[in-house]
């Protein structure tokens, strides 16, 4: 089996701070609660930062990132 190796978004360069490690990360509406790496938990908490400050955009690029990078986290969280 193949690993895919993530990046971060460039539009999220220069924006973003990658944290050291990973954590759990719960669903607000459902409770369901998935494991994310550091990349994936740092793009996740900007996303949420995007979201109260109604950047369409950036939620676009961090939802689309989540689709093609970790589909079963973005069915999880952000569905």
């Amino acid at each position: 089996m193949k690993t895919k190796t993530q990046k971060l978004p460039k539009q999220y360069e220069g924006k973003i701070h990658i944290y050291d490690e990973g954590g759990t990360v719960q669903n607000r509406f459902g409770g369901a609660s998935v494991e994310l790496n550091a990349l994936e938990l740092s793009i996740y908490d900007y996303l949420m930062g995007c979201e109260m400050m109604e950047d369409w955009n950036g939620m676009r690029v961090g939802l689309n990132w989540f689709i093609q990078n970790n589909s079963d986290a973005y069915m999880v969280l952000l569905d």
